[in-house]
């Protein structure tokens, strides 16, 4: 049976809120098969962010595992943490966090860079990725120079520069009108069928979540399988 790309097994997090424990997660599971793409849904406050920053390593306060490409990180050092997020997971957010004193292909080369490969291969293959998601044209443009949905297609570029097996993407079109959105999702939704990219994607946006393989609903700490 082949590996999963990713697993999250019973996973427990609260966190308290004046007198109150708010719960978050009550021994959750979720199995993410590779090349598979999978929506989570629900309403805000529910933990659907903090149930993604768990999946990629970034919040360690919380009981249980996550298995990344059979992997457990339950008891891995900071050190294989942070390897196996810059390897293995690919990260995309509602705000697209690009650096403004970059231009858009130093940007999307930044995660190759520090992984330590040379400046002409990153620089390259942020190339390729930028003309993939129609941005030949705005290579050297800046931030401040780039409308919204393409400084989005800026960061999804950059999520993809180290070869991820895993995306985490978070309300990735919650930013943009309607019509930008769309072109932003179709274009990442075909490079990740083309790449055989595993997902996971928070949104509020239901046309987007019924394009996924997989629908979740994330309802007082346990998710409910959609679709």
């Amino acid at each position: 049976m082949p590996k999963l790309a990713l697993e999250l097994q019973n996973i427990t997090k609260d966190y308290v809120q004046g007198r109150s424990a708010i719960e978050i997660a009550c021994n959750l599971n979720l199995s993410l098969a590779k090349g598979e793409l999978v929506a989570i849904v629900g309403a805000s406050g529910s933990g659907k962010s903090t149930l993604l920053h768990i999946a990629g390593l970034l919040d360690q306060q919380f009981s249980g595992d996550v298995i990344i490409d059979g992997i457990s990180t339950k008891r891995a050092s900071d050190k294989k943490r942070d390897a196996l997020r810059l390897n293995h997971l690919g990260f995309i957010y509602q705000y697209h966090h690009l650096l403004k004193d970059f231009t858009a292909r130093e940007n999307v080369a930044m995660p190759m860079l520090i992984a330590g490969n040379s400046y002409a291969k990153s620089m390259e293959k942020a190339d390729e990725l930028l003309d993939r998601l129609g941005l030949a044209k705005r290579t050297f443009n800046y931030p401040g120079e780039m409308s919204g949905g393409e400084q989005q297609r800026v960061a999804i570029a950059r999520s993809l520069i180290n070869n991820p097996s895993i995306i985490l993407a978070d309300e990735p079109t919650g930013n943009l009108d309607a019509n930008t959105a769309d072109i932003a999702i179709k274009l990442f939704l075909e490079l990740a069928r083309e790449l055989s990219l595993s997902a996971i994607i928070v949104t509020h946006n239901q046309e987007i979540a019924e394009r996924m393989d997989k629908v979740c609903e994330l309802k007082n700490g346990v998710l409910h399988h959609k679709k």
